[in-house]
């Protein structure tokens, strides 16, 4: 067992991901992120939230495109896991655009890579 050490934070660190797929099958992934204290990670947040803004609701004039709506959702993913990903053992390059990608086909998975770096930033723990 790893003794603790205050102030030796690691640069990153890296998790397996096991996913249920759209098909039945499973999938995986390989993540490595970035590491955050729970205070980063909270500016990390503010900062997110900030740059995506709040969405208008639709009034009288304006109409909601659920099309545009989710392609909104797939780039404000991608914005943040390119923030908190460094590297993966996909075939593809780690972009924003492959991010978006994959925020795009796999809802899932980018749901759990997301999920699993909140959980190991705020509770300081694996989670699959």
């Amino acid at each position: 067992m790893a003794l603790i050490k205050l102030g030796s934070t690691p640069k990153s660190f890296k998790r397996s991901l096991t996913v249920d797929m759209i098909d039945g099958t499973k999938g995986s992934i390989e993540v490595t992120y970035r590491y955050r204290t729970n205070t980063e990670f909270g500016k990390f947040l503010d900062a997110v939230f900030k740059d995506a803004g709040i969405a208008p609701e639709a009034g009288d004039d304006e109409k909601v495109v659920l099309e545009k709506v989710m392609e909104k959702k797939c780039g404000t993913n991608a914005d943040y896991l390119i923030q908190v990903v460094d590297g993966w053992n996909l075939e593809c390059e780690l972009t924003k655009a492959n991010l978006q990608q994959l925020c795009n086909e796999f809802p899932g998975v980018s749901n759990v890579v997301m999920e699993t770096y909140r959980t190991a930033v705020t509770e300081g723990r694996a989670k699959n």
